[in-house]
This record gives C-alpha cells, structure tokens and sequence, in this order.
C-alpha cells in the first residue's frame, strides 16, 4: 500500500520546479511536475514518491499528521515490548 503524506511547503524553487517539504519535524525536496495548480509557501500538501500530487486543506493535513503520529508511538511502544520481553 502506498501512501500520500500531508506536508507543509516552506519554499519553492521556480526554477527546478520543486519545493522544499516540512513534515513532522523532516525536510525534503519534491518536484511539482504533477501539480496542476499553483501553490503557495505555508500551505499543505499530498506528498508521493517524490511528488506534490494535490493540495489538502490544513485541518485535513494535521488530522492527518497527529494519527500518523500515534501509529508511530504505538509501533515503538510495541517495539520496546517486544525487546522487554525477549
């Protein structure tokens, strides 16, 4: 399964077509080739392999932050489970 990532765009590069991303504390670069419509610094992304592949509004977008931020902490809670219990 692949997944879309809801990022925020903290710069654009006219020139190469691409923008720099911030997503849960993790910058990266990603090409705007597949965006349809201008985009603006502060607003929110779809991020996928590389691609901003659509807008989402920024409630969407840290709704979506926050519960990729509990599966994360319950995937270490069960990591430090299983390493406890080994």
């Amino acid at each position: 399964m692949c997944l879309a990532i809801p990022s925020k765009i903290i710069a654009i590069d006219k020139t190469t077509n691409s923008a720099t991303l911030e997503t849960m504390g993790v910058q990266r670069q990603a090409s705007l080739d597949l965006m349809g419509e201008e985009v603006a610094i502060g607003e929110y992304v779809l991020l996928h392999i590389g691609y901003i592949v659509s807008k989402i509004d920024a409630s969407s977008a840290l709704e979506s932050i926050k519960l990729y931020e509990q599966m994360i902490a319950a995937m270490e809670a069960d990591d430090q489970a299983s390493e406890y219990h080994s």
